[in-house]
């Protein structure tokens, strides 16, 4: 594979690569560079996941050695599951099986606990320097990467440590390229400002779109509108049945109009869910009404849609079908493997009786 090919594949259903001339260079250079995507275990899964794998897969394909980093302690900070870290590694196995499920090849990916790092003495020695480098201010801009606040550092200091933290999880593992969904940008955007202050490597940083919430996006702040696992009935997760879906699709913010496009999450569902992983959509629209169509491509779906020879129903019906379609190796894994799945759903049904 020449370096097109690779970079054709790092860069495929992006929004920001940061920057392409180092991504080329690095491609170049390198025919195994290596790459880190960190996540808080903290729930049950979402569809924003698929698009997460996809990209994994990618980077895996492309020749990268990719780390999937347990953010446990990262996750115990920010008060998930109960901030009960037996309950937050409870999770991470899950969520494990939730990739491997979803086609992360196992054999080409590494899973990592933040714990592991957070034992060795070098790792607070860069964490002293990151934040000797970073102002206050900066650290508080970047606590939306936690889905907080400015104002929440004030009722719980070690909030204050995370963006941090974060940010010398990238140079604790050497990595060449950090990837996350947008979300993330201010923790990677710290850690290119810490690195050139302090002379260390740069991480080349690659984001994803996030998928808007079903109720709707909001292009000015599509990080407070994303498909989100604490909102159940604005998100679909993996495990939903195609009656959880159908009934979801059925209330979801659907506009007829193309400048609407990136917050419609019926249309973002399909363009980065549906067709990179089944390469084509069927609707089974009824006779009535032009009968069954299928799409080879996003393109000719948003062209008969936004053209008005697409109907908002039969949209939705077209995209909930492909979401279960495309959910159907997910379903296959955890009927055999549902050990990890049901000691979360036991741990999230213990915490809702707490509350």
């Amino acid at each position: 594979m020449d370096v097109g090919e690779r970079l054709a594949l790092v860069t495929r259903n992006t929004v920001e690569i940061v920057t392409e001339e180092e991504i080329n260079n690095l491609l170049r250079e390198k025919e195994h560079p290596t790459a880190y995507i960190g996540f808080e275990p903290s729930g049950l899964v979402h569809l924003g996941w698929v698009l997460v794998a996809q990209k994994i897969r990618d980077l895996a394909e492309a020749g990268f050695e990719v780390t999937v980093f347990w953010a446990d302690w990262h996750a115990y900070i920010n008060d998930k599951l109960g901030g009960d870290l037996e309950n937050i590694r409870s999770c991470a196995r899950y969520m494990e099986d939730c990739f491997i499920a979803l086609g992360v090849p196992k054999d080409k990916v590494k899973f990592r606990y933040a714990s592991e790092v957070l034992s060795d003495i070098s790792y607070w020695e860069k964490v002293i320097k990151v934040a000797k480098v970073t102002s206050l201010s900066r650290v508080k801009r970047a606590m939306t990467i936690m889905g907080r606040s400015e104002d929440e550092a004030e009722v719980d200091a070690s909030k204050l440590f995370y963006p941090i933290l974060q940010a010398t999880d990238i140079f604790c593992m050497d990595v060449d390229l950090a990837y996350a969904g947008l979300d993330q940008r201010r923790a990677h955007m710290l850690a290119r400002d810490a690195a050139d202050k302090l002379g260390w490597r740069k991480p080349i940083a690659v984001h994803t779109p996030l998928l808007p919430g079903l109720k709707g996006g909001n292009r000015m702040d599509p990080v407070e509108s994303k498909m989100s696992k604490s909102d159940p009935s604005g998100s679909i997760r993996i495990h939903d049945t195609m009656e959880d879906i159908s009934s979801k699709m059925k209330k979801a913010y659907c506009p007829p109009e193309p400048e609407n496009e990136d917050v419609n999450p019926i249309m973002m569902l399909a363009r980065y869910v549906i067709f990179p992983r089944e390469g084509s959509m069927h609707i089974d629209r009824p006779e009535k009404y032009g009968g069954p169509i299928d799409y080879s491509s996003y393109d000719e779906l948003k062209a008969a849609y936004y053209g008005g020879g697409l109907s908002p129903v039969d949209l939705k019906s077209g995209v909930g079908a492909g979401l279960y379609k495309t959910l159907q190796p997910v379903r296959d894994y955890f009927e055999q493997n549902p050990e990890n799945y049901d000691r979360l759903k036991t741990i999230v049904e213990g915490l809702k009786k707490l509350r």
